[in-house]
């Protein structure tokens, strides 16, 4: 009776794990690139850019290449390889092709990179930086912030997710807004018990000039593990990502299995220092990149899944809302995505999300990791649409 016993909960073991395996973890590895033959296409028309080494690419030799004359809407475009990568941002500035990164060093995100729970704050930098780049004369520019406090300036920068955007009454068009997620160090507590102390920073530049003018710092309960954000012209409202449910902890980890528990909050001034908060969506799964149009009067605010794959199209609603309207479906997971003049929706993409998690994180500076680019555009074929296949998904 025990041996028959025992034999009935093995077999129901090996079932459950049976299913487990089949219908949970198994689709998941294959999305994180298990499996995957990594191929290089579109790399011949690349250009490398060595100077930006600091500004986090995946590889000594390959710093950050950018593929030019893909699509017919921007001059200089994301190839499918090397500078998009997980916790560090390139924004394009598309009226005038300069590019907005936010900078650090590959042995700081060894020990500080938040998102993926390397909490080690003695090795975090606190003197990450915006810089831009010039695709057309090469020069590279480092901002210099200014008008900091004393705290802003005592707690440093540790910088993920950017968006930079014009500046309402700007009487000249040169006026930007940028928007920077800074990951700080806890003043109490351990990293590893407590998590970071994150923040949303507001800075104002102007096109051509070498500095940021420092404008506000946002705290909330509501930004618990902000990934990227897309901001107001205003210089007063933002939407952003929070890439999982808690700071740490063993729910963050669900993730992995299925578990929805990302969201998409917003932030407005209510006056010159205070500012209010809401989650605009919860129970998303792998919220990372957000975007949204150029066009102000389009309300579609998109978000990469940066575990299962796949776009999500939200709509804006009454009360700073967003509601789901479909999901674009990919093979793989995406981290930061951006909106063309012509409403192309691009992704950087992980082919080997395995390899980026357990290699690449460890040692970024010799264990690359390979990158792809998508591209999504509303499907130009009306029966492909009538059969719900409402987005055209290119790997470029």
């Amino acid at each position: 009776m025990v041996e028959r016993s025992t034999l009935n909960t093995i077999a129901l073991l090996i079932a459950i794990f049976g299913g487990t395996w089949e219908y949970l973890l198994k689709p998941n590895l294959k999305t994180m690139g298990y499996g995957r033959v990594v191929e290089s296409i579109n790399n011949d028309r690349c250009e490398t850019v060595p100077e930006l080494s600091a500004c986090e690419s995946e590889s000594p030799s390959l710093l950050c290449l950018w593929c030019k004359g893909i699509g017919n809407s921007q001059p200089t475009l994301p190839c499918s390889y090397e500078c998009f990568r997980a916790f560090s941002e390139i924004v394009l500035h598309q009226p005038t092709g300069i590019l907005y990164l936010a900078c650090s060093t590959p042995q700081s995100r060894v020990h500080w990179t938040p998102a993926v729970s390397r909490l080690n704050a003695t090795g975090a930098s606190r003197t990450d930086y915006v810089a831009t780049y010039d695709p057309a004369t090469k020069k590279i520019t480092k901002l210099i912030p200014e008008d900091l406090t004393p705290e802003v300036e005592r707690r440093g920068f540790s910088l993920h997710g950017m968006d930079v955007v014009p500046a309402d009454g700007s009487k000249d068009g040169k006026d930007l807004y940028v928007y920077l997620v800074n990951h700080r160090a806890p003043l109490v507590g351990d990293a590893k018990e407590v998590g970071a102390d994150s923040v949303i920073q507001v800075f104002k530049i102007r096109i051509g000039d070498n500095v940021m003018r420092y404008v506000a710092t946002v705290e909330h309960d509501v930004i618990i593990t902000p990934n990227d954000i897309v901001g107001g012209r205003d210089g007063k409202s933002f939407w952003f990502t929070n890439d999982h449910i808690a700071k740490v902890g063993i729910i963050r980890e669900l993730s992995l299995l299925g578990h929805a528990g990302t969201s998409v909050g917003y932030c407005s001034a209510t006056s010159s220092s205070k500012w209010s908060c809401h989650f605009a969506i919860e129970k998303l799964h792998g919220a990372n990149g957000i975007a949204r149009s150029p066009n102000p009067a389009n309300k579609t605010v998109y978000v990469a899944n940066a575990y299962a794959g796949g776009l999500y199209i939200l709509e804006e609603v009454e009360g700073k809302k967003l509601v789901k309207k479909e999901v674009a479906p990919t093979d793989r997971g995406m981290d930061n995505i951006s909106v063309d003049a012509d409403g192309h929706v691009w992704a950087a993409a992980f082919p080997s999300a395995l390899t980026l998690t357990l290699k690449h994180f460890a040692n970024p500076t010799k264990e690359v990791s390979p990158s792809s680019a998508i591209r999504f555009t509303v499907h130009p074929n009306p029966k492909a649409i009538d059969f719900g296949i409402n987005y055209k998904i290119e790997k470029v």
